[in-house]
């Protein structure tokens, strides 16, 4: 899927989405129980150790999160997917491994792991790298720009480095009624 920006409708839960939308969220790719997205972190979103707010992290994991839960297009009489339920969060847990600054691209890949019934299991894996700058050989994949779109769900293209894994997000899923 090419890339396409929050505002571009991609998703019908980003349609009212304004946080998402403030973070400057991008779909890259979406699948029946995946989610890749980018963000490029700003000024605002940093701590006052200036690195990047857990809370902005942990924000773009969930989005990542809601839109692997949801299908785009809800399929009627399909278990959990028809137009009159929604899946939420019934839990998620978050490790951050390490920090991320200001000017740098995070990536969150977001994939089912397993589904029961109106439950589910989803880990998200949440990515930072430079900008691209200049060619340089010498740089350190770490240095690479954001991942281009999956061509296979779970899965980023070969060869491409998202950056360094700065955080883990595992989400449980509750299938509910809109009412």
């Amino acid at each position: 899927m090419a890339e396409v920006s929050i505002s571009g409708g991609t998703h019908p839960i980003l349609q009212d989405d304004y946080a998402s939308e403030w973070m400057g969220i991008e779909v890259l790719a979406l699948d029946d129980g995946h989610a890749t997205l980018r963000m490029t972190l700003r000024q605002e979103m940093l701590n006052g150790f200036g690195m990047a707010h857990g809370g902005m992290i942990f924000a773009f994991g969930d989005t990542a999160f809601a839109l692997a839960c949801n299908p785009a297009t809800p399929q009627p009489g399909a278990a959990g997917t028809d137009a009159d339920s929604i899946t939420v969060a019934s839990g998620v847990d978050i490790n951050f491994l390490k920090p991320a600054f200001r000017g740098q691209i995070l990536t969150a890949v977001a994939n089912r792991r397993a589904s029961t019934g109106r439950s589910g299991l989803y880990d998200v894996q949440i990515y930072a790298a430079d900008p691209a700058g200049p060619a340089d050989p010498a740089a350190s994949p770490s240095a690479s720009p954001a991942a281009p779109a999956a061509t296979v769900p779970g899965e980023l293209p070969a060869g491409s480095l998202p950056g360094e894994l700065i955080a883990e997000f595992r989400g449980r899923s509750r299938t509910i009624s809109k009412k």
